[in-house]
């Protein structure tokens, strides 16, 4: 008789052992999934602004160093689980963010005397003069590149 019940006993806790692993792993399922779907949506939203700064840069809507920061900033942010060597893939854009990331800006640009700015505005359209059909013709990658992720 003691069996019989110490026998039911073990079956109700391995049987409630059993439902409480089988929810988390439900639960741990669903969390990545969530997690997976976020990933997805940000890779997305970065793709979908490279484009449109590509597209910008292409029209000459958008200066070419802007640009160029941005688009860099943006793929280095992408959330890729094997991201590619940008540098190589792209190099005259990371040249001539390499080249320009050396000037001041925002409040450090305000900060500057009128003649200091001109002299870095100089400088650096100079720089942009050096890359700019040379960045200008891997946009179109950059864009295929971006379009392939979504």
């Amino acid at each position: 008789m003691l069996w019989v019940v110490l026998t039911g006993v073990a079956l109700v806790v391995i049987l409630g052992l059993g439902f409480y692993a089988g929810r988390l792993l439900f639960l741990l399922k669903q969390q990545k999934k969530r997690k997976n779907d976020a990933t997805n949506a940000r890779i997305a939203n970065i793709t979908e602004s490279i484009i449109l700064i590509s597209k910008a840069m292409e029209q000459q809507q958008c200066d070419l160093s802007e640009g160029v920061i941005r688009i860099v900033n943006l793929l280095n942010a992408l959330p890729l689980n094997n991201p590619p060597d940008f540098k190589a893939k792209f190099p005259h854009t990371y040249a001539l963010f390499v080249e320009i990331s050396g000037f001041a800006v925002l409040e450090a640009r305000q900060q500057l005397s009128k003649q200091e700015r001109r002299k870095q505005d100089k400088a650096r359209e100079q720089i942009e003069s050096e890359y700019e059909s040379k960045v200008l013709d891997e946009l179109p990658g950059v864009k295929t590149f971006c379009e392939a992720l979504v």
